[in-house]
């Protein structure tokens, strides 16, 4: 167990915003250890349902934060701060988190630490090497936002772009539904995607800036597939491999050529993405190859540190603890919160 005459900086951080329960520690700047508990009951109704959501998370937040003290072999008493995830989530999700923090830190006497979820995403990057050098820009992609953000500093960030109305998460959930896919879809339309040909066009929504929309694309995909449908009626199952090809081609290229303006626009040529859809292989891909065509450097968090994970909360409430950017017992979790 670590020794107090050390004085490490030993922060527990919780993550609670959506359906996925995680606790890490992370120790001087280095996570140590990074638990998440998935829920598994939403798959039979399409979608996240925000009461057995909270449910869950208040099965599963004491064993999960317990697990991830053990993996980085400290005690409670060893900890010097809590980080939680404050918002932008579920509410009733984030109720359980923020509780259970307040009333550790309480119990401990200890400070708390607030964090953005979405600047949690994006410093993900600084969990592990390589890491990026500021300034950058970070696509920061997930199943509610598409925004991209340039970043100064750990703790100064500018939002460039983001969505109007649909987020590229919610275009392949929603593309998914209308396939028949289990949810959530993502990761099924990628794994076709690998195995199709994108041979079918969709149009690339026009908008003003840096800003995206999705809700069109998804529009257009239902009425192409109504129209193919109406000719044979096994459209779908004949050529679902295309399909998923064509509309994550599509999502793709609509993510990066907004990414590819915004780094013209600012002359940054360090390029991240990070979030949820960060794992899906053509985006992955297409950065790549976006930036060893511009001679720009790339930088693709771990799996671990894309979807949701107390990791990127533990990194974001270490910069934070640095500063000395601590709450009192009167913080409240919120659903919506700017950055």
């Amino acid at each position: 167990m670590i020794d107090k005459k050390d004085e490490k900086v030993i922060i527990l951080a919780i993550e609670s915003s959506c359906d996925d329960t995680s606790a890490a520690v992370i120790i001087d700047g280095e996570v140590k250890s990074n638990r998440i508990a998935n829920q598994t009951v939403h798959e039979q109704y399409g979608g996240v349902v925000p009461e057995l959501a909270s449910r869950a998370h208040m099965a599963n937040i004491i064993p999960v934060v317990q697990a991830a003290l053990d993996d980085a072999e400290v005690t409670k008493h060893d900890l010097s701060a809590i980080g939680f995830t404050r918002g932008p989530g579920l509410l009733g999700s984030l109720i359980v988190g923020v509780s259970f923090a307040k009333a550790f830190a309480l119990s401990l006497n200890i400070p708390l630490i607030e964090v953005h979820h979405m600047n949690a995403h994006i410093l993900a990057h600084f969990a592990e090497d390589p890491k990026p050098n500021f300034p950058f820009l970070c696509l920061t992609v997930s199943g509610g936002h598409t925004q991209i953000v340039r970043v100064d500093n750990y703790l100064d960030m500018t939002i460039l772009g983001e969505t109007i109305d649909d987020a590229a998460g919610e275009a392949f959930d929603k593309t998914g539904k209308i396939l028949g896919l289990p949810y959530p879809a993502g990761p099924i339309i990628d794994k076709h995607a690998k195995e199709g040909q994108a041979i079918y066009s969709f149009t690339e929504p026009r908008v003003d800036g840096l800003n995206f929309s999705f809700s069109g694309l998804k529009t257009s995909i239902m009425h192409f597939l109504q129209k193919e449908m109406r000719k044979d009626d096994q459209f779908i199952n004949d050529n679902i491999k295309n399909i998923c090809a064509s509309v994550q081609s599509r999502i793709v290229s609509i993510l990066l050529n907004k990414l590819s303006v915004a780094a013209e626009q600012t002359g940054i040529t360090e390029i991240a993405i990070a979030g949820g859809v960060s794992a899906n292989s053509g985006l992955r891909n297409g950065l790549i190859q976006l930036c060893q065509e511009n001679n720009w450097k790339h930088y693709i968090p771990a799996f671990q540190y894309c979807t949701d994970n107390a990791g990127m909360i533990a990194v974001s409430a270490y910069r934070k603890f640095l500063v000395g950017e601590f709450v009192g017992q009167e913080v409240t979790p919120k659903a919506r919160m700017s950055m």
